[in-house]
């Protein structure tokens, strides 16, 4: 996934040893464990619920373990069976829990046979945390309503009643009744020419951790861009897609020269609406994406192959507790480097580390010692704090310090044998450098020491000696804007004239938090920001000149949060706003207008913000 927000929720939790408990699930898999979900969905737009029976096969661990206990959030439970090889099913006893709010409802099954499978019929909430259900008018095409889903990190139980850990892998089929004329899509493979009948099946045939159980539906096409990929998305937008990423093929291809063979069939990317909470999510076979990477000039693509990358890293090698996350995120990060300086050239994906590690020094300082570490000590931990970005970028740079200190020829052979070491497993962060010792660091003696090892993982903040690309298009950036802050050179005699989407954005992050009133004008009046179409300058520009107190951009940035759902993208200017009170009275009536239009994390997210606000004046 990228990117994460500031308030994102992702849990950090105790490192897993085997099946230890985690404090983010009810599971107990060192009693029993999910190895397959059959999936019975049916999809009521008007009630905007799915009406579900999962049938999980189980494996028991401990021949005296009384009971089945699965995470649930916000689930009506009509029945649930247990169901024998000759498929005869036994009513079971279970009681569900009252509702916490961060875990949802702890559902145990009184199993005393130990059946080999059970069965729950149930119905989600129109509220479910995972699910997002849209009218036709909040769509692209405004023409059939639409429904997503985004299990991560812990909404999969609001939907399916299961194992919500990602310690736990998975195999899954799935059976879907739509109305007609509206495709579904889930994270298995997809069929493209599938007509439009209602009926859909899936097979999901690796075993996948739940936060990747993903489903989508409504009036979506689909385009082929290549021989394994297609794009999905409205009608009117899947042209501009399918332009847009029409070097997929090529993505897929280089990411196998380097890290060994794709190995989940095909790569299909949907293009979700625009309330989409997230840049993109890695669901295996069918990436869902924003719709704010489709700016006409490919600038940025490296989200698609971000979310490519996840399919080595993250899919394949999982990151057992999401206090591990890093082994997600980092190693992806950096994949994701390697595969844009393959196809678009060494200077841009230069262009887009820096760009992250300018970011994250000099948001790091002011964030609590332990959040600084790669994998952080859980103690003191609540669930509600997040890691920013420091597993995406903290731990891309560390495994860039570990290329330049071993050589990429080197560094690129145990990388590979390290995705292929722990194909289709969760693993902790101590297992990944249990690995690493004797493959990496023992093998090239000399180059890296074990000590600066676990300072780059446990230590805080960032080490001294983290090496940075060299950016000449940057440097440049970094004596005009000084120039033109100083008032040494005007706003329309800037170089900007030829900057590509990372180079405006490394120019707008660099600029103070509150920069002079007269300044922004100035750069608006030679450069026409407000209003842009580019959601990441967008973004950066309405902080920036709300931070100054530019009052004129306050409609557009409305525009731009009513338009836009995706946290990274939106929060930002809720957050400017709410520094004053004439703003947070303005950011207020803004979502007012734009709520019925967020995903429910989306919602949540804005609603802390002014939480704080009020509670901050007090």
């Amino acid at each position: 996934m990228r990117l994460l927000s500031a308030l994102t929720l992702w849990a950090l939790v105790l490192p897993l040893t085997a099946y230890a408990a985690e404090p983010h699930s009810y599971a107990q898999p060192d009693q029993v464990v999910v190895t397959h979900l059959d999936l019975d969905l049916k999809l009521d737009f008007p009630h905007r619920q799915l009406d579900g029976q999962a049938t999980l096969k189980l494996d028991w661990k401990n021949p005296q373990a009384p009971s089945l206990v699965l995470d649930t959030r916000d689930l009506k439970i009509a029945k649930i069976e247990a169901v024998a090889a000759d498929g005869k099913a036994t009513p079971l006893k279970y009681a569900l829990a009252p509702r916490d709010k961060q875990l949802g409802s702890k559902l145990t099954i009184a199993t005393p046979t130990h059946p080999a499978q059970v069965r729950i019929v149930y119905t989600t909430s129109p509220d479910a945390s995972g699910l997002q259900w849209l009218t036709p008018a909040q769509t692209a095409d405004k023409k059939a309503p639409f429904m997503f889903s985004q299990s991560e990190s812990i909404h999969a139980r609001s939907w399916v009643p299961l194992q919500d850990s990602p310690a736990i892998r998975f195999t899954y089929d799935a059976h879907v009744t739509a109305p007609k004329d509206i495709r579904v899509v889930m994270s298995a493979l997809n069929d493209a020419k599938h007509p439009l009948d209602g009926d859909f099946s899936f097979d999901q045939p690796h075993p996948i951790p739940s936060y990747l159980l993903a489903i989508g539906a409504g009036d979506i096409a689909a385009k082929e861009t290549g021989p394994r990929s297609a794009v999905y998305a409205e009608p009117s937008v899947v042209g501009k897609a399918a332009h847009e990423f029409e070097d997929t093929e090529q993505m897929i291809a280089t990411a196998e020269k380097l890290y060994g063979p794709y190995r989940w069939g095909r790569y299909d990317i949907l293009v979700l609406p625009p309330s989409f909470p997230y840049g993109g999510m890695e669901n295996p076979d069918m990436t869902f994406a924003t719709p704010t990477v489709l700016v006409g000039d490919k600038s940025l693509v490296s989200l698609v192959a971000h979310e490519l990358a996840h399919s080595w890293s993250g899919n394949l090698v999982t990151a057992a507790s999401w206090r591990d996350i890093w082994l997600n995120e980092g190693v992806t990060t950096y994949v994701q480097g390697r595969i844009t300086e393959a196809l678009y050239g060494k200077g841009l994906a230069d262009e887009e580390a820096l760009l992250s590690a300018r970011a994250l020094q000099k948001e790091i300082g002011d964030m609590p010692a332990n959040s600084q570490k790669l994998a952080p000590d859980p103690r003191g931990i609540d669930a509600d704090d997040s890691l920013s970005d420091v597993a995406y970028d903290k731990g891309s740079w560390f495994l860039r310090t570990l290329e330049q200190r071993f050589g990429r020829a080197a560094f690129d052979d145990y990388l590979k044998g390290y995705f292929n070491h722990f194909a289709f497993q969760s693993i902790t962060t101590e297992q990944m450098l249990d690995y690493m010792k004797p493959n990496l660091i023992e093998k090239y003696p000399g180059k890296m020491s074990w000590a600066e090892v676990q300072d780059w993982v446990y230590g805080s903040g960032i080490p001294k000696d983290a090496p940075l690309p060299d950016s000449p298009h940057f440097d440049t950036i970094d004596r005009e804007r000084s120039a033109f802050l100083a008032g040494q050179l005007a706003a329309d005699q800037l170089g900007a004239k030829n900057w590509n989407t990372q180079e405006w954005m490394y120019f707008l992050d660099r600029l103070p938090d509150a920069p002079p009133r007269e300044k922004m004008q100035q750069l608006d009046a030679a450069w026409h920001l407000t209003g842009t179409p580019n959601a990441e300058i967008g973004m950066r520009w309405y902080s920036h000149a709300i931070a100054a107190g530019d009052k004129a951009v306050w409609p557009a940035a409305a525009e731009h949060m009513t338009r836009i759902g995706r946290l990274y993208l939106t929060l930002p200017l809720y957050q400017a706003l709410a520094k004053t009170p004439e703003g947070l009275t303005y950011a207020k009536q803004v979502y007012a207008k734009a709520k019925s239009g967020y995903h429910p994390l989306t919602q949540q997210a804005v609603e802390t913000i002014f939480a704080k606000t009020g509670k901050a004046k007090h």
